[in-house]
């Protein structure tokens, strides 16, 4: 099956930066369409269905992954556990399906993390400070990704894609498009704006605000750095 086969692929890409890196935080999506079918099934119980129990619905995707994941670690000898966005300390506003990260809280794994495990956090989502379930809309788990490492204090984000790297288009939909080794921030949201949606303008700024290295890899080459995002000038596009 597929799906678990991927699962192990994954598990097995994380097993391989364990050996590097002993604090490992992983920030997974819904599984493929998952997202997308949620919503399918809303709007057939419910033509506008409310946005609070439409994020209740579309949060189970990330849940889903982040058990599989920890599943799949364990399976390989590796502790991990996983989290949701609200267990993570992932504070939003109150918008539901376009909720805004004000905070971060990483208490809970702080303390896996220091106890050597690696953390699954569920991206896409978190919690209002009103203690509502919330999701963030599109982009969100990579936007989710960039706030936890400002909050864990993490010098780099590596994004495992499904394409080769930032292209001057998006290269699902032109596979012969430029792959740049090395971006800068501005450059990169010239780039996403012109329609590339290999990330969302909201993580860039969020990292570009924190000076945090960004790398785009693909899923199917892992060992590979297809693009390299940063403020540093030897990585400015010329």
């Amino acid at each position: 099956m597929r799906i678990v086969q991927q699962f192990q692929e994954i598990a097995e890409i994380i097993k391989c930066r364990k050996s590097s890196f002993p604090r490992i935080a992983v920030v997974v999506s819904a599984m493929g369409t998952t997202t997308n079918e949620l919503m399918d099934l809303a709007r057939k119980v419910h033509p506008n269905p409310p946005k609070r129990e439409q994020d209740m619905l579309i949060s189970v995707g990330e849940r889903v992954s982040i058990a599989l994941l920890a599943m799949a670690l364990d399976l390989l000898g590796i502790e991990a556990i996983s989290f949701t966005g609200s267990q993570s300390g992932i504070i939003t506003t109150e918008d539901h399906s376009e909720a805004r990260i004000v905070e971060v809280r990483p208490y809970r794994l702080e303390k896996q993390l220091n106890e050597g495990k690696v953390v699954i956090i569920a991206g896409f989502q978190g919690v209002s400070r009103l203690g509502e379930i919330t999701t963030l809309g599109r982009g969100g788990s990579d936007t989710s990704a960039v706030a936890l490492a400002v909050a864990l204090g993490a010098r780099r984000v590596e994004f495992y894609k499904d394409v080769p790297g930032v292209g001057a288009k998006n290269p699902k939909k032109d596979p012969k498009t430029q792959i740049f080794p090395h971006l800068s921030f501005e450059k990169t949201l010239e780039i996403v704006g012109k329609g590339a949606e290999i990330l969302h303008h909201r993580c860039l700024q969020l990292a570009q605000k924190h000076d945090i290295e960004l790398e785009i890899r693909p899923f199917y080459e892992p060992d590979k750095v297809g693009t390299v995002i940063s403020s540093m000038d030897k990585y400015a596009s010329t």
